[in-house]
């Protein structure tokens, strides 16, 4: 059994992770709060822009279509990896990484796939196996619509320009604080709705079709990968939290063994010297 002074050291280490693990705890609480509002009110306007624009693509005839909606054969692959700065968040990383390594060795195994990292953790893992083109960790820092619209611009830019056929986003779309769904989007070319043709007839667009989706379908790209990076944002306080509520929870039992075993080797030290004097004075007495 280990002497008392190093369970000692031992439940007052134990007791100092437990207060980092309930402080870290409190802190991504208190975040949570926010990003979840702030993904909850915006999802609605983003469904609802992104599910008129695929049924306005779909629509249109095969000539006026939209270079957003151009289908080409898939050789160059781009993916947007969105993780988080910091680890301490459970699995919320790992299994984005996962899906990640499953898209390039399985899905376009064959053929050419870069990437782009928004989160450290994406940077810092797949740069040591693939080609990242760039690093948005930054973006945390001041999560903006306009600030999220860059990365946009770039991402239709290297699309229409024919560096890359297909491009797609990986993230953890919130649930709630306990779940995070990895979600994998196809960002361009814009996949039309299946059985829309007759579901406009109830609109009328002033100015033509063409024209709307001119000019939407680049505003509902930024939306929708704005609304990826909030989604991740949120999962991310989300997913730390339950991690911290976890480790806090594994700290105290572990806390709770360790003051049991401490009573115990001192219970046991009392009892030997106890025999020892009694002992002793017997030895005297004879």
């Amino acid at each position: 059994m280990a002497n008392l002074k190093e369970i000692r050291n031992r439940i007052a280490s134990v007791s100092s992770t437990m207060q980092i693990t309930s402080a870290m705890k409190m802190v991504s609480a208190a975040k949570l709060k926010k990003a979840q509002d702030a993904i909850t009110a915006m999802r609605p306007y983003a469904d609802k822009l992104t599910e008129l624009l695929q049924g306005l693509s779909a629509s249109l005839d095969a000539d006026s279509g939209s270079k957003f909606s151009d289908n080409r054969p898939v050789n160059k692959v781009l993916v947007v990896a969105i993780t988080s700065n910091r680890g301490l968040c459970g699995a919320f990383n790992s299994n984005i990484l996962k899906q990640c390594t499953n898209l390039a060795e399985t899905v376009y195994a064959g053929k050419q796939i870069d990437f782009i990292a928004v989160g450290k953790k994406a940077n810092d893992f797949l740069g040591k196996r693939y080609t990242v083109l760039a690093n948005h960790s930054t973006i945390f820092d001041d999560l903006t619509f306009d600030n999220s619209a860059i990365i946009a611009e770039s991402l239709m830019e290297k699309f229409t320009d024919g560096s890359y056929d297909k491009i797609e986003v990986v993230y953890n779309k919130f649930k709630n604080a306990a779940t995070q769904i990895v979600m994998t989007e196809q960002f361009l070319p814009i996949v039309p709705v299946e059985g829309t043709e007759g579901s406009n007839a109830d609109y009328i667009f002033e100015p033509s079709k063409e024209e709307i989706v001119e000019q939407l379908i680049p505003k509902s790209l930024k939306t929708q990968l704005y609304k990826g990076i909030r989604d991740s944002f949120a999962s991310e306080h989300g997913a730390r939290m339950t991690a911290m509520h976890k480790a806090t929870d594994n700290a105290t039992e572990l806390r709770d063994q360790l003051k049991l075993t401490y009573n115990k080797a001192r219970q046991a030290a009392i009892t030997n010297e106890i025999l020892e004097i009694v002992g002793g004075a017997e030895a005297l007495n004879n």
